[in-house]
């Protein structure tokens, strides 16, 4: 079965995606940007409200995924604080200005996370190399990579998405999002053999239409 993760931004937004029958939330503030680091408050509101595996973005700002000393720092102090609210996994990244994976800064803020899933985000998107990046991303022992293959939309990108689930094998998830939709969902799913996809919940309705399609009913 492939599993929908629903990305939101607010508990009443949790709430329809469980009504939904999304499995899995990417809880984040300012998806207008990509997400940011949510406030504890309402990592915890979700976390007790929805019922749901809560994962929770760790990034301080939107724009580049390249970031200075002090941001990871503060990275790892949101991780710190979110941890113990009850969270499933975080949501992160970070890349080097030559648009590679920050394989130190990674190491540092998968530390405080030893122990829940971490999934990599789209700045898997924007790194020069997918091939090489994707073996890195695993040695770090990162769970998933949601991606849309580089491209503006997971459909647009199948191709590229497909390559990277016959790279990674078992080794680690290939989550597929970027404009997801009921109307595309079964062709994204067909043409890349992803077992998880993601996508914003705009209203629970197309998030149950989203659902619907994924399930096969």
């Amino acid at each position: 079965m492939t599993l929908v993760e629903a990305a939101v931004e607010t508990i009443e937004e949790a709430l329809a995606a469980k009504r939904a029958g999304a499995d899995r939330i990417e809880l984040c503030a300012n998806l207008g940007v990509g997400g940011t680091t949510p406030s504890a408050g309402l990592i915890a509101s979700v976390v007790q409200q929805a019922v749901h595996p809560v994962f929770v973005m760790i990034r301080p700002r939107g724009g580049d995924f390249v970031y200075a000393a002090d941001e990871i720092d503060a990275m790892i102090e949101d991780i710190d604080r979110a941890r113990p609210l009850g969270i499933a996994g975080i949501v992160t990244g970070a890349l080097r200005s030559d648009g590679s994976v920050d394989v130190e800064s990674m190491r540092r803020l998968m530390s405080p996370a030893a122990g829940l899933p971490v999934t990599f985000h789209r700045a898997f998107d924007v790194v020069v190399n997918r091939t090489e990046a994707l073996e890195q991303v695993i040695d770090l022992g990162a769970s998933r990579v949601l991606t849309s293959g580089g491209a503006a939309t997971a459909l647009d990108g199948a191709v590229a998405i497909a390559m990277l689930v016959d790279q990674a094998g078992e080794r680690v998830s290939i989550v597929a999002g970027g404009k997801l939709r009921e109307q595309n969902a079964r062709d994204v799913i067909a043409r890349t053999g992803v077992r998880e996809v993601h996508a914003r919940l705009e209203n629970e309705a197309s998030m149950r239409g989203l659902v619907r399609v994924v399930r096969g009913n």
